[in-house]
């Protein structure tokens, strides 16, 4: 169905109720589109909604409740839009699957009208930085291009304020789940790895399902870009079939069409004239980076942009914030936030990428980590390891062999300090904790932020 069709169809829904449940960047976003688009809206937070989310929906005369939700108002939707982070097992959840009320994702709603194409891109790791990646290198070729999903304003208030030609959109598992009839142009799926199992009955499988959904509802006009060196990616295809025509990316093998590695140069191949650029140039380095450039590339070729304007935009890309952020040097040492690795698949990913010997911050929640994937790195590169969590035990009982100086610390700067003085000149000082932070911090942006603020005192 298009816009049109929805527009006419909406003038007849003009009392139905929706119903929100969580008032973050996505319901009020969701709401504010449905809205627009004649719903009667109501909004349902179980917790205390942010006061600039609580005034737009109060400028909007949008109502909400917060800290309960009252069934009689959100059972007598025609649908629902959930919060990524509202698990099944939420009563209220239950109850609307109980009743069959549709329950669906902001970007599931939004996408009813937005008639522009849409790179999807999703993956255990390295989605925020793929996906700021691919929007920068998109809006400097001169695409009229939107940021969204997991990342920036909501997709759904920007289909209700912007006029973009193209989105990139960062899709969780999480919203991937509450996607139905959504249909991704050019999907990017960068790997699979063990994590949020506690939302998936612990089956790495039912974790797979999910990110595979971003290829759902694709045509044999689209795209499908993943890493050929994924094992779980790779067992998670054999068992399904893809209409969308498939451009693996790959550092161990040559792959055509897609991309691979040759003498230190990313290659890419599709229907284009081929690509090609030393990696050494790149703006993100590391193992890692060389993927990330590669899925980025691969859309940008798709969708035909020029060489030079790519080459340019590989190379002077900066890194998001909180993502191995360089926060400077004092005496000859790098001081690194990396506060976005919330689980250590990332953090394995941030010492794969370091050249110097490494002081380690880790610790925070600890969401069941197994820290045996690290071992070998922190054996090469770490000599200390500074813990910054309420309960560092763990962290202990999996390093004492590796590390001679594991310190306990119990704020970013009582961390920054530390390590600071552990670290010789040449060094580089890594907060990357492996863990969530809702121990000792609001969340993993708060955490970095005083980190940085700590190492600006030193």
């Amino acid at each position: 169905m298009n816009q049109q069709e929805h527009k006419t169809q909406n003038s007849s829904l003009a009392t139905q109720r929706l119903a929100i449940l969580g008032a973050g960047e996505s319901g009020v976003g969701a709401a504010f589109l449905a809205q627009q688009q004649g719903y009667d809206v109501f909004v349902s937070d179980f917790d205390v909604i942010a006061d600039h989310y609580k005034k737009q929906l109060q400028d909007w005369n949008i109502r909400f409740e917060e800290n309960q939700h009252t069934e009689a108002e959100i059972l007598s939707a025609v649908e629902v839009i959930k919060s990524p982070g509202i698990p099944e097992k939420a009563p209220i959840v239950k109850k609307l699957r109980e009743k069959g009320i549709p329950v669906i994702s902001e970007i599931e709603f939004a996408g009813r009208y937005c008639d522009a194409k849409i790179i999807g891109i999703t993956g255990s790791n390295g989605k925020t930085t793929t996906t700021s990646l691919t929007y920068h290198i998109l809006k400097n070729g001169g695409l009229n291009v939107g940021l969204a999903g997991n990342i920036g304003k909501s997709f759904a208030y920007q289909v209700a304020t912007e006029k973009f030609e193209y989105y990139v959109l960062e899709l969780s598992s999480f919203m991937l789940d509450d996607m139905y009839r959504f249909k991704v142009d050019i999907a990017v799926l960068l790997n699979i790895t063990p994590d949020h199992l506690d939302r998936y009955d612990y089956k790495l499988e039912n974790y797979a399902a999910s990110k595979f959904r971003v290829t759902q509802n694709q045509t044999a006009a689209d795209y499908f870009i993943y890493c050929a060196d994924d094992p779980e990616t790779i067992k998670g295809m054999a068992g399904r079939s893809f209409e969308a025509q498939q451009l693996p990316f790959s550092i161990e093998t040559k792959i055509k069409p897609g991309a691979y590695l040759e003498n230190d140069n990313i290659v890419i191949n599709t229907h284009q004239e081929h690509f090609q650029m030393s990696i050494k140039e790149l703006a993100l380095q590391g193992k890692h980076n060389i993927y990330n450039s590669m899925a980025s590339g691969i859309v940008a070729k798709v969708l035909e942009l020029r060489n030079e304007s790519m080459r340019e935009s590989m190379g002077n890309f900066k890194n998001i914030e909180h993502r191995l952020e360089s926060v400077g040097k004092i005496s000859g040492i790098s001081f690194i936030n990396d506060s976005k690795a919330t689980n250590v698949n990332s953090t394995w990913y941030a010492l794969e990428s370091m050249t110097t010997d490494v002081v380690l911050i880790l610790g925070g929640v600890d969401k069941g980590n197994d820290y045996s994937m690290l071992k070998e790195l922190v054996k090469q590169k770490v000599k200390a390891i500074v813990c910054l969590g309420k309960d560092n035990k763990r962290i202990h009982d999996a390093f004492e062999d590796d590390v001679e100086v594991i310190v306990n610390t119990g704020s970013a700067q009582e961390a920054a300090q530390v390590a600071f003085h552990l670290a010789e000149k040449g060094d580089t000082v890594l907060l990357s904790p492996a863990c969530a932070s809702f121990d000792l911090f609001k969340n993993y942006e708060d955490r970095g932020n005083q980190f940085k603020a700590a190492v600006r005192e030193l």
